[in-house]
């Protein structure tokens, strides 16, 4: 019997991925990059582009943002619906590893910020977009250490891993809505500080950074609806279904729920 559970479980393993997945994929990706090249002219049209000893260094803060914790957080998301028959160990660290790169990037928009207010002499944090970017940070910073922890260090116990799995994939998609939300607030501050009573008369920044806005949320519909489809879930590996029967009695059964 169980090697027959096996035997199955190694031949899902290797089934094709659903057949609308990789072209959905590919759209999340065309809007991610799309996200991107947007924001870069947005910055380069309207704001003078981008330099660190100078006025721009403040726009380095909304391409640093968006390119970390939107497009790569996004895609670090999506690694176990593209990645679905590799070995899970390997999918993990590439996971961790593209939120390794989302982080440092972020924290250097977030130097930029605090950097460009302290020369100016601007106050800091008292904005809604502010609280909810920091807020943003933290948790972001934490869920990344948590996960580190309980999945790529060894400590962790296998049942232990089993039981904090759903909340770290809920509150993993809770702060890349919270990224996008914070996204969407800074994006809408910055128009009303330069434009202020003209962003109503439809001006060429305000319709390119409304576009912009619309992109960020398409992007983000797109990864939650890839991440929401059950039957798009990384099939369990074979690896997998022997740890969960040699873990049966600290489990209470269950087999490790793909991501």
């Amino acid at each position: 019997m169980s090697s027959a559970c096996l035997s199955m479980e190694s031949r899902a393993s290797m089934a094709p991925a659903p057949r609308a997945l990789p072209y959905y994929v590919a759209f999340s990706q065309l809007l991610g990059l799309t996200v991107v090249a947007t924001t870069g002219a947005w910055l380069g049209l309207y704001r003078g582009g981008i330099a660190w000893e100078s006025a721009l260094q403040f726009n380095v803060h909304p391409l640093c943002m968006v390119i970390g914790l939107v497009f790569l957080q996004g895609d670090a998301l999506l690694v176990y619906r593209v990645f679905r028959n590799e070995a899970k160990r390997t999918t993990k660290v590439l996971h961790g590893l593209l939120h390794v790169f989302a982080f440092i990037i972020a924290l250097v928009g977030l130097v930029a910020v605090f950097d460009y207010h302290r020369k100016n002499g601007y106050a800091d944090l008292y904005s809604l977009h502010s609280w909810c970017g920091i807020l943003v940070f933290v948790l972001y910073f934490v869920q990344w250490l948590v996960g580190f922890s309980f999945f790529l260090f060894p400590g962790a116990s296998f049942s232990l891993r089993s039981r904090y799995r759903p909340q770290h994939i809920f509150f993993g998609a809770t702060i890349f809505l919270l990224s996008l939300g914070t996204a969407l607030l800074g994006l809408k501050e910055a128009l009303l500080f330069k434009l202020g009573t003209k962003y109503s008369t439809f001006e060429p920044e305000g319709v390119l950074a409304n576009v912009l806005g619309l992109l960020l949320a398409s992007f983000g519909v797109a990864v939650l609806y890839i991440l929401t489809r059950g039957d798009w879930k990384r099939p369990p590996q074979a690896e997998e279904q022997a740890l969960s029967m040699d873990f049966k009695t600290l489990t209470e059964g269950d087999s490790p729920s793909s991501q």
